[in-house]
């Protein structure tokens, strides 16, 4: 129940992390959208003004052209007749204004007429008195010729506009455009738009030949590229395109949302240590639970061999139990097969404290490998023969020779044919199998059985201490599971190796490499 809920709770906990995590980096993106959104916005904006301003341009650099430097030239014709169905002392006055070319064509012309007395037919002593239709001629008179000047002015601007139609276009984009004027634009409008960061910018024509390309150009930052159409009235081939790039775009973007970062760091951190804290509580509960097995194991193989000496004790002090040779030559050797099995009990547990303190003592010697997996089939043929089965060798191995402990080496190879005997399949006649061979500068020593086997979840963490595969609540097999911890640490500091195949109901192969000693 306790290890149940502490998995609910780390469940919820570690969701709970997960989503604020989520929760922050959403935010983070949508923050980022809005912020791109903007900022293609502003370019977009910037970029259309620094094209009108172009046009702009290139129309007042022709009104100057055309008004202070053209050849063309206006002129007057003036003329002087009577004004029919007049008095005889009115004259009129007619003047002729053309607009003519060079080449001799009248772009506009207008004629200015005006009324006047001659002064000799005027009387003397006469008295001028203004009347009201003298005013109004006046006025009239006044307002037809600002109307004349303004169609002057205006025959001027025409000019001006047919000359950009028909010619203007026909010029190429590098003519036509004033490329650090262009800079100066487009950086001008962006900083009217807050965007105050590097950029790179190319002219190109519709079909997209290079006209010019800033001096710093970079291709940083030229996937996401910003387009503007030159010259958007003019015809399709004639009109040029600007394409603008920022190699700091993404940093701009970001800056932003910056502020967010460390607490998403934060947040990932403390997933991370909330995490680490799980497993290490899931650790920790898993070696208690070893540990109370390897107790309760202890417990069970201590019991047994107390008891026996306790029993031969007990027999020994109880005066109604016949003192013959034979039986007390039984109870001496109960009580040291006893005092033994006790005394290696106690020796394993303490070999393998010292393992784990880094006390253990090796003293290496020179070995045959093929000597001492013979020694060791011997000595277990007994207990194999007793099952039914029968125990084989293979020394396929020529240089056999290694460099290893002389004790704690032949106890590991013990100990895995010990627990080959004690893991068997019951009812079962069992056989295992050593053979040994060379690969290269190793020599290789297998023990193979066809016992229960060993489950592949299992088999990951047979090598640790305490730990022994589940048989429920039976206590058939005694043990500490120490034994093949106790062979990986011999094997390790005999600079070996060992691994394990094995599959359920089908047996087990133990493997060990080992460095071949040469001499040199």
């Amino acid at each position: 129940m306790k290890k149940k809920t502490i998995t609910i709770i780390a469940v919820i906990m570690g969701l709970s992390f997960l989503a604020l995590l989520y929760l922050q980096l959403e935010y983070i993106s949508e923050m980022a959208n809005m912020k791109r959104e903007q900022f293609d916005e502003s370019v977009n904006r910037a970029l259309d003004q620094a094209s009108r301003n172009l046009e702009l341009n290139e129309t007042l650099r022709y009104l100057e052209q055309e008004v202070n430097e053209t050849n063309r030239h206006a002129y007057s014709v003036d003329s002087i007749g009577t004004r029919s169905g007049v008095p005889d002392g009115t004259v009129q006055k007619s003047h002729q204004f053309s607009v003519v070319g060079k080449d001799g064509t009248i772009y506009s012309s207008f004629e200015l007429q005006t009324l006047a007395t001659r002064p000799s037919q005027l009387p003397k002593t006469m008295i001028l008195r203004p009347e009201k239709s003298s005013l109004r001629e006046a006025s009239k008179s006044l307002q037809e010729s600002v109307r004349n000047r303004y169609i002057y002015q205006r025959a001027l601007l025409d000019e001006v506009v047919y000359t950009m139609l028909y010619s203007a276009s026909d010029k190429p984009l590098s003519e036509r455009v004033n490329f650090k004027l262009l800079d100066q634009d487009i950086k001008a409008e962006l900083m009217n738009n807050g965007i105050d960061i590097p950029y790179h910018f190319v002219v190109t024509t519709q079909d997209d030949r290079e006209v010019y390309r800033c001096p710093d150009y970079t291709e940083k930052g030229s996937k996401n590229v910003y387009s503007q159409v030159l010259f958007r009235n003019d015809p399709q081939t004639k009109a040029g395109i600007v394409k603008v790039h920022f190699p700091d775009m993404n940093r701009y973007i970001f800056s932003s949302v910056r502020y967010m970062i460390p607490s998403v760091v934060f947040t990932l951190i403390l997933l991370i240590t909330f995490l680490f804290t799980i497993a290490v509580i899931f650790r920790q509960k898993k070696y208690s639970e070893m540990k109370n097995d390897f107790i309760n194991n202890m417990t069970h193989e201590l019991k047994t061999p107390i008891a026996s000496i306790s029993l031969a004790a007990q027999m020994l002090n109880d005066e109604s139990v016949a003192k013959t040779p034979s039986m007390l030559q039984y109870l001496g050797k109960v009580t040291n097969d006893e005092s033994k099995r006790l005394r290696m009990l106690v020796e394993k547990v303490l070999q393998m404290s010292m393992f784990d303190r880094k006390l253990a003592v090796v003293k290496k010697k020179e070995m045959d490998l093929n000597e001492l997996v013979e020694t060791q089939a011997e000595s277990f043929a007994f207990r194999v023969e007793h099952t039914g089965g029968r125990i084989t060798t293979e020394i396929e191995a020529v240089d056999s020779t290694i460099y290893v402990d002389e004790t704690h080496f032949p106890n590991a190879i013990s100990n895995l044919l010990d627990n080959a005997v004690k893991y068997r399949k019951p009812n079962e006649e069992l056989n295992i199998h050593l053979r040994t061979w060379n690969e290269g500068n190793f020599v290789y020593f297998s023990i193979t059985d066809n016992g229960l086997g060993i489950k592949k979840e299992n088999q990951k963490k047979i090598f640790d201490q305490f730990y022994r595969v589940h048989t429920g609540n039976v206590h058939d097999v005694k043990g500490f599971g120490l034994g093949l911890a106790y062979v990986k640490n011999i094997v390790t500091l005999n600079e070996g190796e060992i691994k394990l195949e094995s599959e359920l109901d089908k047996g087990s192969t133990f493997t060990i490499k080992l460095p071949v000693l040469t001499n040199a």
